[in-house]
């Protein structure tokens, strides 16, 4: 009998939820950045082994907002609770204590009753044994997970364990995706979070939080081999603009060919990358520009 699973994947940011995600499919299909608020918006990703199907809602860490875009960030954490079969809890095990938003987040997960699974990641990167028992028993007591696990999605330890006690939430149904599917994000979305990626990697703290990424174009040639990609990268200041082409357009170079490479190796083809920057000030606080940019929440 085949079953299924929606699971959404929440906590603060930066404690490494895309990364665990990605770790799951054992491909990458969500940017991660040590950068906090690196995912703006939900990521499906979907993994089918043997009889069950788990479809997994990676989430922007849950934050308190700044803008309007942060505003709609957080409605995607919000909608991600509704209708699932389970949720994993990823916090930092190394961290010192629980967080206000991660306290906010438990308190959601009382209201609906949800079966959670936490995930204490980052273990490889603890001091003692001892730190890690400390945080177990300081989540233990606020809620009653189904399972707690130490990880480093970072090396993948301990990833079959938690495979396993995902499948113990899965129920009987059909599979709702194909077999193969790995995501249900378009090729144009998957295609600007890589250019994105690349930005948030190369340039400093604030520039790449203050820019979006649209694809304006793309398609494949008739000779079936090169797919033809046209991407505008949106900034809120002009000295931003001149920050992202670097002297002699050396920093658009670097970012354009990097994620160039991501995507010949996603999409198995050679890619064309056409990359411009435009000025749009202050366009996370305007609502008609969030939507343009595919950023606002939609409901399901």
């Amino acid at each position: 009998m085949k079953k299924s699973a929606f699971i959404s994947i929440i906590g603060i940011p930066n404690v490494g939820k895309s990364s665990l995600l990605n770790r799951l499919l054992g491909t990458k299909v969500a940017i991660i950045s040590p950068k906090p608020q690196t995912t703006r918006t939900k990521i499906t990703g979907i993994l089918t082994e043997g009889e069950v199907q788990t479809v997994f809602i990676d989430t922007p860490g849950f934050h308190l907002p700044k803008n309007k875009l942060g505003q709609q960030m957080m409605r995607a954490v919000g909608g991600s609770l509704g209708g699932i079969d389970g949720a994993i809890f990823v916090a930092d095990a190394a961290a010192k204590q629980i967080k206000a938003e991660e306290l906010q987040l438990i308190e959601k997960l009382k209201a609906q009753k949800i079966k959670t699974i936490l995930v204490l990641n980052k273990i490889d990167t603890l001091p003692s044994k001892e730190v890690l028992l400390e945080r177990m028993a300081q989540f233990s007591a606020l809620y009653d997970f189904e399972a707690i696990l130490p990880m480093s999605a970072l090396k993948g330890e301990n990833i079959e364990d938690l495979k396993a006690e995902i499948q113990k939430l899965a129920q009987e149904g059909p599979f709702f995706f194909p077999e193969d599917a790995l995501t249900d994000q378009p090729e144009r979305v998957l295609a600007s979070e890589m250019v994105r990626e690349k930005m948030l990697k190369l340039l400093s703290q604030e520039v790449p939080h203050g820019a979006a990424v649209s694809i304006e174009s793309m398609r494949m040639r008739q000779s079936g081999d090169i797919m033809d990609v046209e991407a505008v990268i949106y900034c809120e200041r002009e000295s931003h603009k001149g920050i992202i082409i670097g002297k002699k357009g050396a920093m658009l170079k670097r970012i354009s060919t990097q994620a160039r490479t991501d995507m010949e190796r996603f999409f198995g083809c050679k890619v064309n990358l056409s990359t411009w920057v435009k000025v749009k000030e202050d366009w996370r606080n305007r609502e008609g520009l969030i939507h343009h940019f595919g950023l606002d929440y939609q409901e399901d």
